[in-house]
């Protein structure tokens, strides 16, 4: 019996019974790899004597880093050292028995060290080979390491992030790191699906540079004859945007008609509803410096959590909050998107669950990201 079916709670999952090799670092392989340990995948995660560099990240918890044990719930820690003959053998033993290999090393990286996907393809033909890179595997970049905010930079994220006629502007949060884990997630899942047709493996490849421009598909699109320099920016300005009010910001999106009817029976501006100048988004954004002062001093009567009660369903909006205010937004605790964790040296905290919902397979429990190794011992006495 696997070693995390005989150790993990809860109901089954989508994936229950697979199990991945994780030997991803950072943010876009790992979380990708948690994604399919939310549908019930045993997740090994197999780390260098030095450990995921992601666990050297600044944090303010002194036990352990925040993003490492954001990034890597529901795993099971082992420590191998490839350069080593017999660590070697000990992941040549885990491939036999493994559906899902996921990595991000650079293009070569992975034959010098004997993992590459030919090489275990050879081994277990069944097997479901994952390379997450920076900029794929062809072309003049493939070696050239890749990051998130390089990758916003190169594609033109930041640049249209900034203001017009301003220096571009990063967009924090990892972005697209955590996209990419997305499509790990989903390529890896279809390529099992595919596999029960076929019988057998097969290479799937994610890079940071993919996913970046996947996420601006819209942008993407150059017709023919149309210049360069051609207005790619959807977001419909002015009214849809956040604005100051007396105590906080808030959010407003009126890009219907009969939102912006709406905001501006609910802020008292009545009348600028039924002028014909401001009768269509696009009418709306061409006279934004007529409209945005009328509405912010409005806006200016109420906070921001107050608006947010008085629009309520009738205007889409939301009033701007810490992230430490989601561990107990209602919605989010309604939604059971917030769970507790123990951790052998942090102790318990509470962190985020699962990232979709299946109603007949929810999957079993999540729990907390290993400390470095911490499986190592069991899962080599658990393949002998």
């Amino acid at each position: 019996m696997p070693f995390a079916q005989k150790s993990r709670s809860g109901a089954a999952g989508p994936l229950s019974g697979i199990r991945v090799l994780d030997l991803s670092a950072y943010i876009a392989g790992p979380y990708g790899c948690s994604l399919l340990a939310d549908q019930g995948a045993e997740v090994i995660k197999i780390e260098p004597p030095a450990g995921d560099n992601l666990r050297k990240y600044p944090s303010t918890l002194e036990a352990e880093s925040r993003a490492f044990l954001g990034v890597n719930r529901s795993k099971w820690g082992m420590v191998l050292d490839l350069k080593l003959e017999a660590d070697h053998a000990v992941l040549m033993k885990l491939v036999r028995d493994a559906d899902v290999l996921v990595h991000n090393f650079r293009p070569g990286v992975p034959e010098r060290l004997g993992i590459g996907f030919a090489q275990l393809s050879a081994l277990n033909p069944r097997l479901v080979y994952c390379s997450v890179t920076g900029y794929g595997s062809q072309g003049p970049l493939k070696a050239k390491a890749g990051y998130d905010q390089v990758l916003q930079t190169m594609t033109g994220m930041c640049a249209m992030q900034g203001k017009a006629g301003g220096p571009p502007e990063i967009l924090y949060g990892s972005v697209v790191d955590y996209y990419a884990s997305a499509l790990v997630a989903g390529g890896v899942a279809s390529a099992l699906y595919e596999r029960e047709k076929s019988g057998s493996g097969q290479h799937v490849g994610v890079s940071l540079l993919r996913a970046a421009l996947t996420m601006q598909s819209a942008r993407l699109i150059w017709a023919e004859g149309e210049p360069r320099e051609v207005g790619r920016d959807m977001r419909s300005g002015g009214i849809t945007g956040i604005h100051p009010t007396r105590q906080g910001y808030i959010y407003l999106s009126a890009n219907t008609q009969h939102f912006w009817q709406a905001l501006c029976a609910k802020t008292g501006l009545a009348e600028l509803a039924s002028n014909e100048r401001y009768d269509s988004v696009r009418k709306r954004a061409q006279h934004k410096d007529e409209l945005v002062p009328q509405l912010r001093k409005a806006l200016a009567a109420r906070t921001a959590l107050e608006w947010e009660a008085e629009f309520g369903e009738e205007v889409p909006c939301a009033a701007a909050r810490a992230v430490e205010d989601m561990f107990d937004h209602p919605q989010v605790q309604a939604e059971d998107m917030i769970g507790t964790f123990e951790h052998p040296t942090l102790g318990s905290y509470r962190g985020f669950t699962r990232a979709i919902e299946f109603a007949r397979t929810p999957g079993p429990e999540p729990f907390a990201a290993p400390v470095l190794g911490e499986h190592t011992r069991e899962l080599k006495a658990s393949i002998g």
